[in-house]
């Protein structure tokens, strides 16, 4: 992968930046930008980083509007933390699969099934999932907070069944697994990666723990997606298989300008990629109208939201 000079490679995408910065001046406003977003958002966007770092982020913003280039769980989780600021998303579309495969009501079904079980769930929910949980986490701290929970503690995970199987692999748990998957991380594929390490010998393997457990077991590093990111800083080779969302790989290059880093691909797909359609559906466009029109607006029933902080504090308490 070619390093870029800028995203903002067109006189329209340079208009929309400069009509972008001077409706955030205006409106008092932060723009925050998961890793997976389009490399022209990540470039004008104030903080970029994973599910952990935005919600910190939000916790701790002295801005009137918090506009979230993510999804939408994301933008209910800076809602929750911050619920006396205007929170935007950019396309009000841009859901998860990952959050749609824990549907609430089934999941407050199995939660009673195992009234005796301290419930898990990963930040990639909804906030009606997150209200029925008792410690929310992220790839990066899944570990960490699991570990921390006495060994004799029965635990429910979900919604992510590969990144709960991770987990129980790296502490020696026999966590409950809800049968949840990412439509991007469960799709990546072996054969395709192994392709690729013959072509490329000396690359390490970088797989997030969202995907299967055969891609977990080649990797070189398992990790989320800001330790993937890390673990290329900081590591000596000179080449990376990358086995996560590929928007990644922009700032991975802009980081490492020296190294190459080379997407892996998914099963029955033409080209050599993985996105995700949800993170690619915000726009400059679209951010561009969302602070002008301070719509749509991330709306959560303040019942639901009076749970559902409880067990996001806790992991920050925990992180």
């Amino acid at each position: 992968m070619q390093s870029k000079t800028s995203a903002l490679d067109s006189p329209l995408k340079k208009q929309l930046a400069e009509e972008i910065a001077g409706l955030k001046k205006e409106k008092n406003a932060v723009i925050m930008a998961h890793y997976y977003q389009r490399d022209e958002i990540k470039e004008i966007a104030d903080f970029i980083g994973d599910s952990l770092a935005l919600a910190r982020k939000a916790a701790e913003t002295d801005a009137d509007v918090i506009v979230m280039c993510g999804v939408h769980f994301m933008g209910e989780t800076a809602k929750i933390l911050c619920p006396d600021r205007t929170v935007l998303i950019p396309d009000p579309a841009a859901g998860c699969s990952l959050a749609d495969s824990c549907d609430p009501v089934e999941f407050e079904k199995f939660v009673k099934q195992h009234p005796d079980h301290t419930v898990i769930s990963y930040v990639n929910t909804s906030a009606a999932v997150k209200a029925l949980t008792d410690i929310v986490v992220t790839s990066g701290n899944a570990r960490k907070i699991v570990e921390s929970l006495p060994e004799e503690e029965k635990i429910i995970f979900g919604p992510d069944h590969n990144l709960g199987e991770y987990i129980n692999s790296v502490t020696g748990r026999s966590m409950l697994l809800w049968n949840g998957a990412c439509h991007v991380h469960d799709r990546f594929s072996l054969q395709g990666i192994a392709d690729l390490k013959k072509k490329h010998p000396g690359a390490k393997v970088l797989v997030h723990p969202e995907c299967r457990r055969p891609l977990q077991i080649i990797a070189d590093k398992v990790g989320s997606t800001a330790a993937l990111l890390d673990f290329a800083r900081k590591d000596e080779a000179k080449e990376y298989i990358v086995v996560t969302e590929s928007g990644i790989l922009f700032d991975m290059q802009r980081e490492c300008p020296e190294k190459t880093f080379i997407p892996a691909p998914a099963e029955d797909s033409e080209c050599q990629c993985n996105e995700c359609d949800y993170m690619k559906m915000i726009t400059l466009e679209k951010l561009r109208d969302c602070l002008r029109d301070g719509k749509p607006e991330i709306v959560v029933d303040p019942e639901i939201a009076k749970k559902a902080i409880k067990p996001i504090e806790r992991m920050l308490a925990l992180s």
